[in-house]
């Protein structure tokens, strides 16, 4: 095992162990939220995996992009939310039911809408037929919807064990992505460094506001389900992208250093978001 597959390997366990501990941390009225409210699930589901993948297919099909940064983009719009976003998206006035709720229907809904939109996507702009849509579901189910599934059991069987053990958890968990995170960080710099100045930035800049208003509009009457469905839909799990972009291509080395850039600039694009909701929560 190299250097590389052993960091693959670091961001796969902590994606389980993320979501192991968020599911010792949900109540089953929360992770079942979504599908006692259709109205609001259709909203979530259009924002996330049919605008976004529709928006990441036009892109590709519109500019002359690196065929890693069109990866990158097509991996993002399918990917779940990330499992560390419930904390960010409850600081910001999330209610529990719904900030749960969405990563349960969104990781479950993946498992289906992700290779529907893979086909679409390539009949539409012919630009995604490497991608097997079998290998995106192993991928959901594997390291969200089944250790979710379990941390839920634990909670329902020991309440008192799973809430003693999902703070530490979770923390090992941060602790090794970010490990994991900072060597192809390292490792990338000259091919992050390649990426800035062709237009790569203000596409993936525009990519991440797009995914921000869509949310932001489909969240329904409710503010602080807005404020949620907005970050949802702009911040993908870059673990799962980079899983997906790896296992598919994995001669595009520089499809990571895409979806870092990614990270980094939706973290920074979603600051003044976040404050503008937090003014309007104030009012």
């Amino acid at each position: 095992m190299n250097l590389t597959q052993l960091i693959l390997l670091a961001l796969k366990v902590s994606i389980v162990l993320a979501v192991f501990a968020l599911g010792l941390g949900a109540r089953l009225k929360d992770v079942t939220y979504l599908f006692r409210h259709p109205r609001q699930l259709v909203r979530s589901l259009l924002s996330m995996y049919i605008i976004m993948p529709l928006v990441a297919g036009a892109i590709v099909a519109a500019f002359n992009l690196y065929p890693a940064v069109e990866i990158a983009l097509i991996a993002l719009s399918l990917s779940p939310i990330p499992p560390i976003l419930p904390k960010k998206q409850l600081k910001a006035g999330g209610e529990e039911d719904y900030t749960f709720g969405l990563l349960v229907a969104m990781s479950l809904l993946a498992i289906v809408f992700a290779p529907l939109m893979i086909k679409l996507l390539d009949r539409a702009f012919g630009r995604t037929d490497k991608i097997p849509p079998i290998v995106v579901a192993q991928i959901v189910l594997s390291t969200v919807l089944v250790w979710l599934a379990i941390g839920i059991a634990v909670r329902y069987l020991s309440p008192a064990f799973a809430q003693r053990i999902a703070k530490p958890i979770s923390v090992v968990a941060s602790v090794v992505m970010l490990v994991s995170l900072l060597p192809i960080l390292f490792t990338a710099r000259s091919a992050l460094a390649s990426l800035i100045g062709n237009g790569t930035i203000i596409v993936i800049v525009v990519f991440v506001l797009i995914g921000l208003a869509a949310g932001h509009l489909l969240g329904g009457p409710n503010p602080h389900h807005r404020t949620v469905l907005a970050l949802s839909t702009a911040t993908r799990h870059p673990g799962v992208a980079i899983v997906i972009a790896h296992t598919n291509f994995p001669e595009q080395k520089l499809a990571l250093a895409a979806i870092l850039l990614y990270l980094l600039i939706s973290g920074v694009v979603t600051i003044p978001y976040l404050k503008s909701r937090k003014r309007a929560d104030a009012i």
